[in-house]
């Protein structure tokens, strides 16, 4: 049997042959650490779009130049393929938010100097939209730690009243898109709505005088000078020595005697004269808000009448201490319903 013998030739060209296959096999290796890269990296930015855009979101400039040169390195996707993979995460991604959806809440917990209206503000809603849904009778008593709901659009609870509404007829009312509003409740726009249900109106808002109540800012200080507070508003003990526990209607704004007193809203003089207990004083009805506001202790007759329209800007009398009184001041109760309630939730922060 001939020995079979390789010569230079064959061995070099075999050589050769074995480098071609391993180059080979090298080349696609990488290129499927490359396809799977592209994928991944595809995957992340779009969930990462869909998660955060408009949202105040993480940067995506953090990717390194390396992964960026990769990418670029390879062929461009189809634009169909491309439209097809983008449109398989849109439905399966449930974090994806899209401009016409539906309406959806986030949790928020109040921390130490918090106001509704800057928490409004990073939400991109209304301050309205906190109150509402939270049922907020007083924006100054929400507490750190307390939970809030945020909801993802601008606009304010309703309680359906009659048989006969509907989104289109709510929304008439206030004035807003009825389209978008059905969107976001889930309901037909012609639907009659059951009575005691609760919608949310999109872009609604609250009303002034309502949202003013809330947030304390029903009415002006009656006093525009120097002032400090001596009694509160509650039960305390007799200023006048007898040693039992006695209601106090109001709050005693102590200022020097002759300091000029305003009406704290506008509205009409129902009451001026005098009175054993607040001297001089004078009471003014608020409208139909069911308000009305007492000012007690003047150093003289006032200088309304009744049945006067007053503002704010109207002199109603002067500070001094007539009736029972242990000094100037002025004596202001705030009524609603004919029932008192602490004048401090109604006024302005003092500075």
């Amino acid at each position: 049997m001939k020995r079979f013998e390789f010569s230079d030739d064959m061995w070099y060209n075999k050589k050769n042959k074995m480098k071609s296959h391993i180059k080979f096999f090298m080349v696609c290796s990488l290129s499927a650490v490359c396809a799977a890269s592209v994928v991944v990296g595809t995957t992340v930015l779009a969930v990462h779009h869909n998660n955060y855009s408009g949202r105040g979101g993480p940067d995506v400039s953090g990717f390194t130049s390396s992964a960026a040169e990769v990418i670029a390195s390879l062929a461009e996707p189809q634009a169909d393929d491309l439209t097809q993979y983008f449109s398989s995460i849109t439905e399966d991604s449930s974090s994806v938010v899209s401009e016409d959806r539906e309406l959806y809440y986030t949790t928020y917990r109040v921390k130490s100097g918090d106001m509704i209206s800057r928490i409004a503000s990073n939400y991109g809603v209304t301050q309205d939209s906190i109150i509402s849904v939270n049922s907020i009778k007083s924006s100054r008593t929400i507490q750190p730690g307390q939970l809030l709901k945020i909801p993802s659009m601008a606009g304010i609870m309703y309680t359906v009243k009659e048989t006969n509404e509907t989104i289109a007829s709510i929304s008439e009312k206030y004035e807003v898109d009825a389209k978008k509003c059905a969107l976001a409740n889930g309901l037909d726009i012609e639907k009659l709505l059951t009575p005691g249900t609760s919608i949310f109106i999109t872009d609604a808002k609250l009303d002034r005088m309502a949202l003013a109540e809330i947030n304390g800012d029903m009415f002006r200080l009656p006093l525009r000078a120097s002032w400090y507070l001596t009694s509160r508003w509650g039960w305390r003990p007799d200023p006048f020595g007898s040693g039992r526990r006695t209601y106090h209607g109001g709050i005693d704004m102590a200022c020097p005697q002759g300091t000029s007193i305003y009406a704290a809203q506008v509205g009409t003089v129902v009451t001026a004269g005098w009175s054993n207990v607040y001297g001089n004083y004078v009471i003014i009805s608020h409208g139909k808000t069911g308000y009305q506001t007492l000012y007690g202790h003047m150093v003289s007759a006032p200088f309304v009448k009744k049945g006067q329209v007053v503002t704010t800007d109207t002199i109603i009398g002067r500070v001094g201490s007539t009736g029972q009184s242990t000094g100037p001041h002025l004596h202001f109760t705030v009524y609603k319903n004919g029932r008192s309630i602490d004048p401090l939730n109604m006024l302005p922060a003092r500075k």
